[in-house]
């Protein structure tokens, strides 16, 4: 009998860079594609070397892991393009879900393919497109802005910009504004506006707030705020 062929898209190639989604809190989710790959190239380039060990001990797999993070990430982006241009096998990860989605990611893809090296995406969980697909609102189209700058007045003023746009907001907020932020919301949009406020996404609290903006506000007093979150504002027209 033949043996079954190998699937080449699990092997990770020479020269390649890999950016690969991990988790967003249920291991589980982590794909055939991301465990094969993460376990057999020659450097895993992560933001938390002990979140990405602790990841991959669980999953059994051991590889020489290198810091890449906010913090490091210019001269990190430019070395691991080295190692790429050497023949060197290097997946990029974030400590939860898709790198380059406000976490980071985007320098060292560019300075590879700013030297033309191959650049291979190995998709996965993504806590943003996970809300859209479960939360109601439109997902005709979307801007995804991140995270706003921390000062009210820059959230504010990015809440009165976009206050008739036509598609829906996305955007990730920490524990420590989410209140703040909320009701920025229905200072700038109003109390009717239809928004979602998403936490723990694909964890055991997963908990999902949809509903007019005043009141969802409400509900989010009597909710624990641990996490982080992410907020969809509707189209002003849109009604649930």
């Amino acid at each position: 009998m033949t043996a079954p062929t190998p699937n080449a898209s699990l092997v990770p190639q020479p020269g390649h860079l890999y950016v690969v989604a991990t988790p967003i809190g249920n291991l589980a989710d982590l794909t055939e594609r991301a465990r094969a790959i993460l376990g057999a190239v020659d450097v895993v380039a992560c933001e938390d070397t002990r979140t990405t060990g602790t990841m991959l001990n669980r999953l059994g797999l051991h590889r020489e892991l290198t810091p890449y993070h906010e913090h490091n990430e210019a001269e990190a982006a430019d070395r691991l393009a080295d190692l790429v241009a050497s023949g060197k096998s290097v997946a990029v990860v974030s400590d939860a879900g898709t790198p380059g989605l406000s976490d980071p990611g985007f320098r060292v893809v560019r300075a590879c393919r700013r030297r033309r090296l191959p650049v291979v995406p190995v998709p996965g969980a993504c806590a943003v497109v996970s809300v859209l697909s479960a939360a109601g609102l439109p997902t005709n189209g979307f801007l995804f802005a991140g995270f706003l700058p921390p000062k009210s007045s820059a959230r504010l003023g990015f809440l009165e910009k976009y206050r008739d746009f036509d598609y829906t907001l996305a955007l990730y907020e920490s524990c420590h504004r989410i209140e703040k932020f909320a009701d920025e919301i229905v200072e700038v949009l109003g109390a009717d506006r239809v928004v979602c406020i998403a936490k723990e996404v694909t964890k055991v609290h997963e908990t999902f707030l949809v509903g007019l903006a005043g009141d969802v506000r409400a509900r989010l007093s009597a909710q624990s705020l641990k996490g982080e979150f992410v907020v969809l504002i509707a189209p002003r027209d849109f009604v649930p």
